[in-house]
């Protein structure tokens, strides 16, 4: 029996893990969710059987089935205004109590609107070379709080002097660097925020082990491997682990699932490499558009190549959830013309750096056709336990599946 599950994107994101959550929740496999990297700017759709439809950003994507909980981890970044706002769509599609079930840790850092402002401003300098940030300022969050030691954390908006004095010192620093951003005053935020500590469970280190033996949980991924910051095609990726080593240190040494998701055909938002792109694939999209931040959302055919570089990243996986598998055959990459299978680096960026130059010029070779879950299987060398036909937890069947 699985004592609790692991999902992370293989891909780019994108990829259906909000839905693949959704049903692991549904169908009763776990109680609760803990959500262990990003933030505010994850994007995790969830249509259930009666219609309803919600993007989750920081609420776990099981948060449709009644009584089961989230849990923001430590290394999450948490946003409380985005997160309120998220809230209030939930209310308003008949789950009134997702606060009630949110559990945060008080280490957690706390995303800012100075840190979305810088973030925003500095992507809008770079001009053309911009790199595809969402604008929500996670990254700029991770980037502070690695130069400042007293960046703002959960833990702070229970303590109105302390949030006070870190919020003034985040809103020098977006000052300084771009005097002419619209920034809010501090005591403005300060009180946006303070509500945010009334009003939610705020908890220790210790909480989180006590909830998993309470019963199974999935760890809900954010973003894709190949977005990875250290991983990824760098620039283009994210300020996050969006591996399997976060959810894998939060528990402990205790049993888990890990679970890779990918799609029948791979996407991303915004530039950098993507090798097997076709601008000709019609293929709908009806909850992905272009981004104002992130730029447009692009489709390709399967990639084995770099799914297989996302199984060396992580060190493979004990099962995939293979979703879009109502979309029609698309062709099989097995190989690129100038490589058979991406390299893997240790943590060097200028590696990564180098080896985006290489996959912006490699084309894809194909060798066959995606018809169903067991071609993917095939080419990944790896058992599919979930198949995803549609956008529902009605839509998914296999092992990991119950009637």
């Amino acid at each position: 029996m699985v004592n609790h599950y692991v999902v992370v994107d293989l891909g780019f994101g994108d990829s259906g893990k909000g839905t693949v959550v959704d049903r692991l929740c549904a169908q009763g496999s776990a109680r609760a969710v803990v959500r262990f990297n990003g933030g505010a700017q994850a994007a995790h759709n969830v249509v259930t059987v009666d219609g309803r439809h919600h993007t989750f950003a920081q609420f776990g994507s099981g948060t449709f089935t009644p009584g089961v909980r989230t849990h923001l981890s430590r290394f999450m970044l948490v946003d409380p205004l985005a997160l309120a706002a998220e809230a209030a769509h939930l209310r308003s599609l008949g789950v009134p109590d997702a606060f009630d079930r949110l559990t945060v840790d008080a280490s957690a850092l706390l995303t800012t609107p100075y840190h979305r402002a810088v973030n925003r401003a500095r992507e809008l300098a770079r001009g053309d070379g911009r790199h595809g940030s969402c604008g929500m300022g996670v990254g700029e969050t991770a980037a502070y709080a690695l130069r400042h030691a007293e960046a703002p954390r959960v833990g702070d908006c229970r303590s109105p002097l302390r949030l006070r004095k870190v919020l003034r010192r985040v809103r020098e620093w977006a000052l300084d660097l771009f005097p002419a951003v619209d920034v809010p005053p501090v005591d403005d935020c300060a009180e946006a925020f303070l509500a945010f500590g009334a009003g939610v469970r705020i908890v220790g280190g210790e909480f989180l082990p006590r909830l998993l033996r309470e019963g199974p949980a999935v760890f809900e991924g954010a973003q894709g491997v190949l977005l990875d910051e250290w991983h990824g095609f760098h620039p283009y990726t994210t300020w996050s682990t969006t591996t399997f080593a976060n959810a894998l240190e939060l528990l402990e040494g205790a049993d888990a699932l890990r679970l890779g998701v990918v799609r029948k055909y791979l996407t991303r938002h915004g530039p950098g490499p993507f090798v097997t792109e076709d601008p000709e694939l019609d293929l709908p999209e009806p909850h992905n558009a272009h981004g104002d931040w992130q730029g447009g959302f692009r489709v390709g055919h399967f990639d084995a190549v770099a799914l297989r570089y996302a199984l060396d990243v992580v060190g493979g996986v004990d099962g995939l959830a293979v979703t879009h598998l109502d979309a029609p055959p698309v062709r099989m990459c097995g190989s690129y013309d100038s490589m058979e299978r991406i390299p893997l680096y240790t943590n060097d960026l200028e590696a990564q750096e180098r080896l985006t130059r290489r996959l912006m010029q490699a084309r894809p070779l194909y060798d066959g056709m995606v018809t169903g879950p067991e071609d993917i299987g095939r080419a990944l060398d790896t058992p599919v336990l979930l198949e995803s036909y549609g956008p529902t937890s009605a839509d998914k069947k296999g092992p990991l599946t119950s009637a």
